[in-house]
């Protein structure tokens, strides 16, 4: 199996690295480019979502992103061990009628030996915000 790099067990600065790539790939709004990161039979629960496979990912990022305009996201590192890494996240986007939100959450991830990500785990709130009110730009 081709793998992606950096490979666990994770060091400050592969862990960094790892959450730049998410950070950069979920920026590009991609479903197929996102999904590539994940195992075949990657789980995930996002929010009251449960998904499984890289098939479902692609089906439930391409309904977000028809929803969820402007999207732009900021991930931080928040702690790391062997091939787990814990993420704090915050983006922004507006909807179909031009109300803004900005989303808090946490995010857990597990990794295969070769660099994919077999689990994701995230915990997300939207709260209403102005346009002025924007700070990930």
């Amino acid at each position: 199996m081709e793998q992606r790099h950096p490979l666990p067990p994770f060091t400050a600065a592969t862990a960094q690295q790892k959450v730049q790539m998410a950070e950069d790939a979920w920026n590009t709004q991609d479903p197929v480019k996102v999904s590539l990161a994940y195992t075949i039979d990657s789980e995930w629960r996002n929010r009251s979502s449960f998904i499984n496979g890289r098939e479902e990912i692609v089906q439930f990022l391409t309904a977000k992103w028809e929803k969820e305009h402007a999207y732009k996201l900021k991930k931080e590192l928040w702690a790391f061990t062997d091939n787990r890494i814990a993420v704090r996240f915050e983006y922004e986007y507006h909807d179909d009628h031009g109300q803004w939100f900005r989303a808090y959450g946490n995010e857990n991830w597990e990794f295969d030996e070769n660099g994919y990500m077999q689990k994701r785990y995230a915990s997300i709130n939207d709260v209403p915000i102005q346009e002025s009110e924007r700070r990930i730009l």
